[in-house]
């Protein structure tokens, strides 16, 4: 996917780049299905930008198939004018969208997934920055809630959530590492059909992404989070895993020159592998047994999903 990778890089790495952009790009390839809606925040404005893949067999086509979704979770792609180009938060965008070039291409040739795929991101050159440590993080034009409003599809029947997961101390590797599986609260095992998917596709051992409760918490909480590579799971009842572009020091979100294509492809194909997987039915995100036994020996734990009492949500 290496090729899919740098030119949506080199599209994206453009001061006046938009989802109108990004849509022509993609429907030259020939998607018909792509949505692009420009939201305004206190801070800016940024382009919310959906990409329907339709399967062969799927619910888009009165198939019964599952349906997987692929998030690109970001701040923002650059924060001009504070800082020239593409910076690293980018790479959960580029990421997303290459998996949306990818299966275009694979289906003009012929190669179609059985089940429905759906990818959502948003475009933002001018984001601001916020202050975070151990590094500054990407802030962003709109609220989190906006973000999960417009990325989160109720069609998605699980989520791979891509993010930049640089600017923290706990994951020192230079490639890519998986979250276990947050579902409706609870933070579950390491799926192991993922975990063979990670190291059929990288042809290494697997590196997983710590987390902590704070993590999975909606923003806005007061709470600590090591980025919002995990904000999509308290948006679905769906199994959401992170899928986060890491590196061996902490590296800013704002930093410019710090995406590694070879990294992001890799995180990329990763995806698409799942994709292909999951919408035959040939993946589990979560093992559906020990979730019930979970839930009916400890109870709910939705409640982690909701707002703080002050019912502010905010970066």
């Amino acid at each position: 996917m290496l090729k899919q990778v740098i030119e949506m890089y080199e599209l994206l790495d453009d001061a006046h780049v938009s989802g109108e952009t990004v849509k022509r790009h993609l429907e030259a390839k020939g998607v018909a299905d792509i949505s692009v809606k420009r939201i305004a925040g206190a801070r800016g404005s940024t382009d919310f930008i959906r990409i329907a893949i339709p399967g062969t067999a799927g619910k888009s086509s009165g198939g019964d198939k599952p349906t997987l979704g692929i998030i690109g979770r970001l701040g923002g792609i650059g924060a001009r004018p504070e800082r020239i180009g593409l910076v690293s938060d980018a790479d959960g965008a580029v990421a997303a969208l290459a998996c949306a070039a990818k299966l275009a291409d694979m289906a003009a040739r012929g190669d179609r997934l059985e089940g429905d795929v759906i990818i959502a991101t948003h475009i933002c050159p001018n984001a601001p920055t916020s202050p975070h440590l151990p590094v500054a993080f990407m802030g962003s034009p709109v609220d989190m809630a906006s973000m999960n409003a417009h990325e989160v599809d109720p069609a998605m029947e699980a989520i791979l959530s891509i993010d930049t997961t640089k600017g923290n101390r706990i994951i020192n590797h230079r490639g890519f590492a998986i979250s276990p599986t947050v579902m409706q609260g609870y933070i579950l095992k390491p799926a192991d059909d993922l975990l063979d998917i990670v190291e059929w596709s990288s042809g290494q051992m697997p590196w997983i992404l710590p987390l902590s409760t704070q993590d999975i918490t909606p923003y806005g909480n007061g709470l600590f989070h090591v980025n919002s590579i995990l904000q999509p799971c308290t948006a679905t009842k769906a199994p959401v895993v992170g899928v986060a572009i890491t590196t061996v020091r902490p590296v800013p979100g704002c930093g410019t020159g710090a995406s590694r294509e070879t990294d992001i492809e890799e995180a990329a194909r990763f995806c698409l592998e799942v994709a292909k997987s999951f919408t035959a039915g040939g993946c589990r995100f979560h093992d559906a047994e020990e979730f019930a036994k979970m839930k009916k020996i400890y109870g709910s734990m939705e409640h982690l999903q909701r707002f703080d009492a002050a019912g502010a949500q905010k970066e």
